[in-house]
């Protein structure tokens, strides 16, 4: 039922997250939290009922954010009655919506892959019959694999899909998930600091507490608009480095191939490749 969006357009983003549906299911796993939590969280009046069509009970995007915020003040020590007078509070001054939607554009997806559920000869299938059940352990601590009754929920198929390509023609998974470890702490390190960038120049204005009620929406749609400049700087990052990676360690490699073939061809009698002459100053 959930949908997904592909563009970085901000507000296609945004409109595609407010015309996300959920089942209750979906909706108490995309929230990390149980069926039974959302039907309580109804019951005490924490949580709007869903759309019903028919015998269906329909959930968006406010449900969500809303669950969401629940699940962060329940973290923070707050029980649900004082909960319930926050909400009832926010609602009765009308800042909840501005506040649904900053937390919306801080706490949902940063990226537009959707988890994927396999079964163990699933796996094996798609690893070309060389996925070894050893992996799972390293998978699982690493948030990748998660065992859900009896099948596997990937978090990222497209992550997964690019280490079977990798099996495939000769590199172990388990090798590749030591660099993915290691990846994810240096990336884990730069996107903390690059949090704080807004934290500090965005929000510390606005002391510790919420942003005036005037000030959420615009708070939320400054995040929806971050969102594509940041992945663009990690992804022309990333691109840079392998660029680097891959001259300083394969670069060599190359040359002395090609070291050798001239010298096999300067064995053979055959007239050496052309130098190739230089090319013309530009003016």
């Amino acid at each position: 039922m959930s949908s997904s969006q592909n563009s970085s357009d901000p507000q296609s983003r945004s409109a595609a997250q407010q015309a996300a549906e959920y089942s209750i299911d979906e909706l108490a796993r995309a929230a990390s939290t149980t069926v039974r939590n959302v039907r309580a969280y109804q019951d005490r009046g924490l949580l709007p009922p869903p759309e019903r069509r028919g015998r269906i009970g329909v959930y968006g995007q406010a449900h969500l954010s809303r669950l969401r915020i629940i699940g962060q003040l329940l973290t923070r020590g707050y029980t649900l009655a004082s909960i319930g007078e926050l909400i009832a509070a926010w609602e009765s001054g009308s800042d909840l919506a501005g506040l649904l939607g900053l937390e919306s554009a801080v706490a949902s997806p940063w990226g537009d892959e959707e988890p994927a559920w396999y079964t163990l000869p699933e796996l094996i299938g798609l690893f070309g019959g060389r996925f070894d059940p050893r992996w799972l352990a390293q998978a699982s601590s690493l948030g990748i694999l998660e065992l859900d009754g009896v099948r596997f929920r990937c978090s990222s198929p497209r992550l997964l899909q690019a280490g079977a390509e990798l099996v495939k023609i000769g590199i172990p998974l388990d090798d590749m998930l030591d660099v993915l470890a290691k990846l994810r702490a240096n990336v884990e390190a730069a996107s903390d600091q690059m949090v704080k960038l807004i934290e500090r120049h965005l929000f510390e204005r606005y002391g510790p507490g919420l942003p005036p009620a005037t000030e959420a929406p615009n708070l939320g749609a400054i995040i929806w608009r971050l969102r594509p400049l940041v992945e663009t700087a990690v992804h022309s990052e990333v691109a840079r480095a392998m660029e680097r990676a891959a001259n300083r360690h394969l670069g060599d490699r190359l040359a002395h191939v090609l070291d050798e073939f001239e010298k096999q061809r300067s064995a053979s009698g055959e007239a050496p490749a052309p130098t190739p002459l230089p090319l013309p100053p530009l003016n």
